[in-house]
């Protein structure tokens, strides 16, 4: 059974709602004709605004939408993921994120989900948090590199573009060694891993890439990913 994550680097329902591209090819990698999908937004401390955009957009999609809240009565977490086909993590404070995650047990019950085909995706920290590591602006003075689920090889940093400070702070990671290599996505593009290797890149914006950045001799070196354009 593949094992995947669809990592997007920026954009989606919760910026453009309505749209629902890259959620239309994310409900297309399942098996499904009409899958169960679970949005997960406790990095924005279960926005409700975010909530709404979800629906709006997976409603007029082939799937079965449905959210988790943390931050009112807590549903039989095991229960619910294991209705799921995908599950979609929103963006905001990885680092908060994590931490309900694991003092509730939820990190555990995705990773066997994940290992029995359930596709894993997200925005910005529901991209990075599948990885290693990730690059993160959890903290408001800086970005930082945060230990994340190691679900799939490697490390991840959103917003490649889109966010001033990306870039340069990727490049002293790796030029510190404090990172070997980082995925660095930009907005309106997704990274589509599958069994831990680069299936896909998905461009839902015009000219929007994924790289793999590392030091190679010194330098910094950004091999672009092969990319497909959609719709």
């Amino acid at each position: 059974m593949d094992k995947q994550i669809i990592a997007i680097g920026g954009g989606g329902f919760g910026r453009n709602p309505g749209d629902g591209i890259i959620e239309k090819y994310i409900i297309e990698q399942s098996e499904k004709n009409k899958p169960n999908i679970c949005f997960i937004p406790t990095a924005t401390g279960d926005d409700e605004s975010y909530k709404v955009s979800y629906y709006a957009t997976l409603s007029k999609l082939s799937c079965n939408p449905t959210h988790l809240d943390f931050f009112k009565r807590t549903p039989d977490l095991e229960k619910l993921i294991n209705q799921q086909d995908i599950i979609f993590v929103g963006g905001g404070n990885t680092k908060s994120m994590l931490s309900v995650w694991r003092e509730w047990g939820l990190d555990k019950i995705l990773k066997k989900a994940y290992e029995n085909g359930v596709i894993m995706s997200g925005v910005s920290a529901g991209a990075i948090c599948w990885f290693e590591k990730g690059v993160t602006d959890s903290w408001a003075d800086q970005l930082n590199i945060i230990e994340c689920l190691g679900f799939t090889k490697g490390n991840c940093c959103p917003h490649y573009d889109e966010e001033y400070e990306r870039r340069p702070s990727l490049i002293k990671f790796l030029e510190e060694q404090k990172l070997k290599d980082c995925y660095a996505i930009e907005g309106g593009c997704a990274l589509h891993i599958k069994n831990d290797n680069v299936y896909s890149v998905v461009s839902f914006r015009e000219n929007k890439k994924s790289y793999l950045v590392n030091l190679e001799d010194g330098k910094i070196t950004e091999n672009i990913c092969s990319t497909i354009k959609i719709p």
